[in-house]
């Protein structure tokens, strides 16, 4: 009751503060991680929440397999066909980038064994979207750059899931028979996110059904809780069942997807929020104390160097401007996913898992409080056209003349 009391109170103050916050760098993400913080057993003793806590695992997977499905429902097949060329590299290259960087950090700086060193790769690797709505959102920012941003975002949560799953299992000591069950899991969570949501539309296509305007938002919202009820069931993975769900449903329930839009993206977020209230109430100052120049050293290493080295590599001669690929190189803020995939990690009761946690806590920690009050100053960036030099781009304008093609057509 005092966490549902905490939460409903906060919710309020960031609605009463939300204007405000699209317009300075204050951020909502940041008061939910600083109140739980506050009022976490190590500060105030409000909220005293344990790892083992069941609302602590319960929270963090409805929370994951909501945000995993509305990420799905943006980037369907048509999405990803027409806008791939530049997301296929921030994803192809840079995500396998960033993790191998990550782990070396982790191995090389903080000592950690390359298993767990992998494993927090696998965690850290994820960007989340709310901590660059200002830029995402300002439509003077390049339509390719906010483009980029958004698939990349929404899809990169999915693709690092199955590495975490995997590193997990090995620093668990499994075999080759775990493996080959986890296999299976990964697998059966696919199949239940394709198979639902595809039969769900294929019904609503036939003559014998269909929904009323009232009822078409909660249309997802069935396919949802159904898709998540068959993966408890067949303890196939819930967290590729929900992204696999919202793919199919975005690729062939466009309407569907229209009207489950805006009231997704409410339940995902009022989850997401609630989340970080518990991970910040995890937060202790005897964890913090406990972390280490090399702990926090690491956390630096892996906002200021993984990140901005994997995406430069990647994005070598790929059209992009300067301005442009900075912005990437900085906005890979560590977000929601990264914060569940850290608490999946600390109640697997591996060895290393509070060590582990703590690096990926400090991380996060610092991700937020950096990214989300620096998106609206390079969104202004964008903004301030002087700051353009007169000479930037003569030489594609020249290129340009020499086709007979016209300048600054989309990528």
């Amino acid at each position: 009751m005092t966490l549902l009391l905490a939460f409903a109170a906060l919710l309020l103050l960031a609605v009463l503060l939300s204007s405000l916050a699209h317009r300075t760098i204050l951020s909502t993400a940041a008061l939910f991680l600083l109140a739980g913080f506050v009022l976490g057993e190590g500060v105030s003793g409000v909220l005293p929440l344990t790892p083992d806590d069941p609302v602590v695992a319960m929270l963090a997977e409805l929370a994951l397999f909501a945000v995993l499905f509305t990420d799905g429902m943006r980037v369907g097949w048509a999405d990803l066909r027409s806008a791939w060329r530049l997301p296929g590299r921030a994803l192809g290259w840079g995500l396998p980038l960033t993790l191998v960087i990550t782990a070396l950090a982790a191995h090389y700086v903080v000592g950690l064994g390359w298993v767990e060193s992998l494993l927090i790769g696998a965690i850290l690797a994820p960007t989340d979207p709310v901590f660059a709505a200002a830029l995402v959102g300002n439509e003077r920012v390049p339509p390719r750059l906010r483009q980029l941003l958004n698939v990349e975002s929404g899809v990169n949560d999915g693709l690092a899931l199955p590495f975490v799953m995997v590193f997990l299992a090995v620093a668990a000591g499994s075999g080759d028979l775990h493996l080959g069950g986890l296999a299976l899991e990964l697998g059966l969570g696919v199949l239940i996110g394709v198979a639902v949501p595809w039969a769900a539309v294929m019904l609503e296509r036939t003559r014998w059904f269909s929904a009323s305007a009232a009822y078409e938002p909660l249309n997802a919202v069935a396919i949802g809780l159904l898709v998540l009820a068959l993966g408890k069931v067949t303890h196939g993975n819930l967290f590729l069942a929900a992204f696999s769900a919202g793919i199919t449903v975005a690729t062939f329930g466009e309407r569907q997807r229209e009207a489950f839009e805006h009231f997704g993206e409410l339940i995902a977020e009022l989850l997401k929020l609630a989340a970080l209230l518990v991970f910040g109430a995890l937060i202790s100052p005897a964890l913090l104390g406990a972390v280490g120049w090399q702990g926090w050293l690491f956390a630096i290493l892996a906002l200021v160097l993984a990140r901005p080295l994997a995406i430069w590599l990647s994005f070598i001669g790929s059209g992009l401007s300067g301005r442009e690929v900075t912005a990437v190189m900085w906005f890979g803020p560590k977000g929601f996913a990264s914060v569940v995939y850290g608490l999946i990690v600390l109640n697997a009761g591996i060895a290393a898992a509070d060590q582990v946690f703590t690096l990926v806590a400090v991380t996060i920690v610092l991700s937020i409080l950096l990214h989300s009050s620096t998106d609206i100053v390079v969104a202004r960036w964008f903004d301030d056209e002087r700051e353009t030099p007169a000479w930037h781009g003569a030489v594609d304008r020249v290129r340009a003349r020499l086709r007979g093609q016209g300048v600054g057509e989309p990528e």
